[in-house]
């Protein structure tokens, strides 16, 4: 009768144990970056040993390979919000987007976006990864796209969708950069420049 429920406290402190790893895993790598981010750092980090992470992790690009998961986790999350809002109010839709938009370094964190994005170019394990996470994403997104404008009664071509959503990832995507080099910008301009891009993206409530 006991079992199940000490196997799953057993799960519970694995996936604890996993996720405090993973998180001093981040904040090495934005920190001093992957290459600089030793197995001994993250360890010290996360306030275990060595040999413990790699009872979870065979390596460190097993490592990178989870955060990019959970950052592709936390982005399907913030779209699935966006299509339950789809079910209510365009203008709600509109709310959240312009939410993502304006904070971009809070969605993909500058220093850990980077370093991800400058590893794909040398690993070519990493790079699959983040190019397969990438295609999921633009799906769900071109997926939402259509489902928005089919409910406000206009269609909305493939074509068209994948287009918006080339737009909205380049825009938020900049923004990260344009927040490393302009760190003090007035969260009103950034609010007011999205204006155009959520016309362009979404049907008028």
């Amino acid at each position: 009768m006991n079992e199940p429920t000490q196997k799953s406290k057993a799960e519970a402190r694995c996936e604890a144990q996993r996720e405090r790893i993973l998180s001093a895993a981040r904040k090495c790598s934005i920190e001093s970056g992957f290459h600089a981010a030793s197995m001994a750092s993250i360890a010290e980090t996360a306030g275990v040993s060595a040999g413990l992470i790699y009872r979870y992790f065979e390596s460190k690009n097993a490592i990178i390979l989870a955060i990019i998961q959970r950052k592709l986790d936390e982005i399907q999350a913030d779209i699935r919000e966006l299509q339950s809002l789809n079910r209510r109010s365009s203008h709600a839709a509109h709310q959240v987007v312009r939410r993502l938009a304006a904070q971009p370094v809070a969605i993909l964190e500058p220093g850990l976006f980077l370093e991800i994005a400058a590893l794909a170019t040398r690993d070519q394990q990493v790079a699959e990864a983040l190019r397969s996470a990438d295609q999921r994403v633009r799906a769900e997104l071109r997926a939402w796209l259509m489902q928005a404008w089919e409910k406000a009664g206009c269609g909305l071509a493939e074509a068209q969708a994948l287009e918006r959503v080339f737009v909205m990832q380049a825009v938020i995507e900049g923004l990260v950069i344009r927040a490393i080099k302009q760190p003090d910008s007035d969260p009103d301009l950034v609010k007011d420049s999205l204006r155009p891009l959520l016309a362009y993206l979404l049907p008028v409530d």
